[in-house]
């Protein structure tokens, strides 16, 4: 049985709260798992120790047996020290969507066109 340790929400809309649970990975994100580990509330503040709490216990029992944590509760557990920190590497993440590049380029033309047609109406007044 693959085990995922990983998030359930709950809470109203717009109001997340989210479990952290021990569940196979066939079950639907807020579905049947097997045992609650702890509960994560992001609308507190992050230096809030309210905002994170799990069972470390019971998450190294659960990695023991062989249950990956998703890349959320990855980062969790990197915070509270339980596992070493992992080096991520997205080099895409700085640079602009298609449409950014688009409007960037149209920019650049319409600048460009009034700097070209000013010397060729100067060139026109002097003669």
């Amino acid at each position: 049985m693959a085990m995922k340790i990983r998030l359930a929400r709950g809470g109203s809309k717009k109001r997340p709260f989210y479990s952290i649970v021990a569940a196979d990975s066939r079950m639907p994100r807020d579905g049947r798992f097997i045992e609650k580990l702890g509960t994560y509330n992001p609308l507190l503040p992050k230096d809030s120790e309210e905002r994170v709490k799990m069972n470390v216990e019971r998450v190294q029992y659960w990695m023991g047996q062989g249950a990956q944590p998703t890349d959320r509760v990855s980062r969790f557990l990197e915070a509270a020290g339980v596992v070493e920190k992992k080096e991520r590497n997205n080099p895409k993440k700085g640079t602009p969507g298609a449409k950014a590049v688009e409007r960037a380029e149209e920019k650049a033309a319409k600048a460009a066109a009034p700097a070209e047609e000013a010397p060729a109406e100067e060139a026109a007044a002097e003669e």
